[in-house]
């Protein structure tokens, strides 16, 4: 994953950088300490200090030169991700190895403070760090603010040419933002698509899709060329009307991961991130211009119900 570091939409927040250089005085620190004290660890957790304490310098030489590692990121924390994922995931697998040992009665509970001060005080500032990076690979930057709803239905033309407001003039439509169109969801939904078309018909609307690829990219996955698209590659209609990114638990909660897992494995599968990975979907119905009902996603598997626009339970 590579991230391209220019210009606002790749400034970390403020906070990161001093935490990631305290992290690394801490390491380096702590590397010194067991460099030159390499039995005090082993005093303080009530514990016999082992025949060959130079293993044990060792591991504090590899702290310390993480340390030197989290000084360099912290100058730039997404621009060096890879340095601060290689720390987080020894803050992971440290307390998971501790709490094993701990269980087989090979080391003292009480050892594990080291645990605390080394590893888990930092996880939540690490991963957060993370986050930042994966928004920033696969969303799309947010550049000013939003269009006002009649500017956007202006704007915005349907595959087959008129505007939003122009065709919204002629008949009602069912307008529905996807999700990018690698989410299981988004292939999920539009498995049904036919039978979505044929509802909007029954109900006297026109279903339109919208989608945030170039105009035309979206055919190899929406085979009804019948039904009427948008092209947003920068979600600026999504925004106008109201959909924002999801969080990381909008995205990889509870529900989201069972509902997942059971589209993928009734085979709608998974592909690559066309779009915007963190674009939360939406269903509205459209009338003279005019938003006459919506379906907002609580999360990334609360796809819309076409049929729901139109009062169904």
């Amino acid at each position: 994953m590579t991230i391209e570091c220019s210009g606002r939409s790749c400034q970390a927040p403020d906070w990161m950088g001093p935490v990631l250089k305290l992290a690394g005085v801490y390491n380096i620190l702590f590397g010194i300490w067991v460099i030159g004290w390499p039995g005090e660890w082993f005093r303080l957790s009530g514990m016999e200090a082992p025949r060959y304490l130079f293993l044990w310098q060792c591991i504090g030489m590899i702290v310390g030169v993480y340390g030197i590692g989290y000084l360099v990121a912290s100058r730039a924390p997404y621009k060096h991700w890879p340095i601060v994922l290689v720390g987080f995931l020894g803050k992971v697998f440290g307390p998971i190895g501790f709490f094993y040992m701990a269980f087989q009665g090979e080391i003292p509970w009480q050892a594990g403070w080291i645990n605390l001060f080394n590893d888990v005080i930092w996880l939540v500032p690490f991963a957060m760090i993370l986050w930042g990076v994966v928004r920033l690979a696969v969303g799309r930057p947010v550049d000013g603010a939003p269009l006002s709803e009649e500017v956007a239905m202006t704007s915005f033309r349907l595959s087959s040419g008129e505007s939003l407001v122009e065709a919204s003039k002629e008949r009602t439509l069912a307008v529905v933002f996807l999700r990018h169109f690698g989410c299981t969801f988004t292939r999920q939904f539009l498995r049904g698509l036919e039978e979505m078309h044929a509802r909007s018909k029954e109900e006297g609307a026109r279903l339109v899709l919208v989608h945030m690829l170039e105009e035309g990219d979206e055919l190899p996955y929406v085979k009804n060329e019948g039904v009427a698209r948008i092209a947003d590659p920068w979600c600026d209609l999504y925004r106008a009307f109201g959909l924002g990114k999801g969080g990381f638990w909008d995205l990889f909660g509870p529900q989201v991961m069972y509902r997942g897992a059971v589209a993928f494995f009734r085979g709608c599968g998974v592909g690559l991130i066309r779009g915007d990975g963190l674009q939360m979907p939406g269903a509205f119905l459209v009338k003279n211009g005019r938003i006459l009902r919506s379906q907002v996603a609580r999360n990334a598997s609360d796809m819309p119900r076409v049929g729901g626009l139109f009062g169904e339970a």
